[in-house]
């Protein structure tokens, strides 16, 4: 509540919450609900703090990918969050600061996994920092010749660098596309569409998440990207989701069991 208060009182600083685990939102609820999400609409109130939820499916049990993106989704409507999970560390930055210059003053809510805080794959360069811009759609750059794609995937956060791995494990590179949402809402579809333009000829599209089917981003996505990306590239697009099987809790609480759903969803991810 403080955070929210001064960053509403003080609407050109770059206030930040950050919680140890995701699951300490859920004590932050009442504040979420009443005033973050909710203070433009009832009050014309404008704020514009971050939330940094650790979030992610790393074998570490439930209370360690419990930000429970599925509710912050449901939440968004009219603009009044930001949804993102960044993939790189330069996104991250040029995230944050695209967020304190520009004046949208709206609550931004940023899934960080601690895994991908050692990922030897998710690093940048200094020039990724002193150049370029927030982009929240990415490129695969790993694809030279798109005409030889005959898959995309979709995904969002730390994901991208498993499905990288297990793509080159499974002799597909070269074959499947990956591209990164940074940004969940609002969507970012003319972003997307541009990085879909290479592959007009795919008409396999898969979004792939860590989370169980009915948590994570799959329900909100399945519900509101297909029509908005059939309209922005002038073509029907069917999307095709690839989760966990659908839990009461946020992740199995056994690592082999854990491992044993991993590869099973890059399985069906990739091939």
């Amino acid at each position: 509540g403080f955070e929210d208060g001064y960053s509403v009182a003080d609407p050109d600083a770059l206030v930040c919450w950050e919680a140890q685990f995701g699951d300490f939102a859920n004590g932050a609820q009442t504040i979420i609900d009443e005033f973050i999400a909710s203070g433009k609409a009832k009050w014309s109130q404008a704020s514009g703090v971050v939330l940094l939820l650790p979030h992610g499916h790393e074998g570490q049990g439930p209370d360690h990918s419990s930000a429970r993106l599925e509710r912050w989704l449901n939440l968004c409507s009219e603009g009044a969050l930001a949804i993102c999970q960044p993939s790189t560390p330069a996104s991250h930055f040029h995230l944050l600061r695209q967020h304190a210059f520009v004046d949208w003053h709206r609550p931004l809510v940023i899934a960080t996994p601690k895994s991908m805080l050692r990922e030897q794959l998710a690093v940048s360069a200094p020039a990724d920092f002193t150049g370029g811009s927030w982009r929240p759609a990415l490129p695969d750059p790993s694809i030279a010749d798109p005409s030889q794609v005959r898959r995309v995937v979709l995904c969002s956060g730390k994901i991208r660098w498993e499905l990288a791995k297990a793509r080159a494990a499974a002799g597909l590179d070269g074959q499947v596309a990956i591209l990164p949402l940074e940004r969940l809402y609002p969507l970012p579809v003319e972003s997307l569409a541009a990085e879909l333009a290479p592959y007009a000829h795919v008409d396999d599209l898969r979004w792939a998440q860590d989370e169980p089917e009915n948590q994570g981003a799959w329900w909100f996505l399945s519900q509101n990207l297909p029509s908005a990306l059939s309209q922005a590239v002038g073509r029907d697009v069917r999307l095709r989701g690839v989760t966990r099987p659908a839990a009461s809790a946020p992740a199995v609480g056994s690592l082999s069991l854990h491992n044993a759903q991993e590869r099973e969803l890059m399985n069906q991810a990739l091939l």
